[in-house]
């Protein structure tokens, strides 16, 4: 399966949990019709870029990364890549590399997704489509910042240094994912008693 067809099966398949969200997912779906290439970061004015939502396992803290070229604390993430075989591959991958904690673990489906200004090329990209993934970090995990960020680290859920909400809303989306996939878990358990 293509990259493209991986990102509208994936987009498809996500139920989000507010009429915003499945307004920005519908537009991803309509840009992604639209654009046999809206996977890669040629494709302008837009395209889609794969990022991830890292937890802890401790259920208190979200790592951010103080990205390099707008200088704010952000979740990792970024351009797809040929290599990439899907898009939570590509996000895992990212937040693997900027994070610098190996064992990260993608929990599957889509759980947030975002519009924002693109940093990448100034003039001829717009916008970034950014699909967003949950990623649970091992017990422990120390973050080493990479040469793209400035720094990484753990902030608490309750204050991810966020003035416009944004990022708020991505961990409350990470959040509620861990939260249906343990829920999912506990009543695998149960049943199979």
């Amino acid at each position: 399966m293509s990259l493209h067809a991986d990102a509208v099966r994936e987009l498809t398949e996500w139920d989000p949990s507010s009429a915003d969200q499945d307004a920005l997912r519908r537009e991803c779906l309509d840009f992604l019709s639209d654009h046999d290439d809206g996977v890669w970061r040629t494709c302008a004015p837009s395209h889609l870029t794969a990022s991830a939502v890292v937890l802890d396992p401790t259920r208190a803290q979200v790592l951010l990364v103080l990205h390099g070229k707008v200088k704010r604390w952000l979740q990792p993430g970024g351009h797809c890549e040929t290599g990439d075989t899907s898009l939570a591959a590509a996000a895992l991958r990212e937040a693997t590399e900027e994070s610098g904690i190996p064992g990260l673990r993608l929990l599957p489906g889509v759980c947030h997704v975002s519009r924002h200004r693109a940093p990448c090329q100034p003039g001829v990209v717009d916008h970034h489509l950014d699909v967003r993934y949950a990623v649970l970090a091992p017990p422990g995990a120390v973050p080493v910042t990479s040469d793209e960020s400035l720094d990484v680290r753990w902030f608490n859920w309750d204050a991810p240094q966020d003035k416009a909400g944004e990022i708020a809303a991505m961990v409350a989306a990470g959040r509620g994912r861990l939260d249906r996939i343990d829920a999912g878990s506990i009543s695998r358990r149960t049943r199979d008693r």
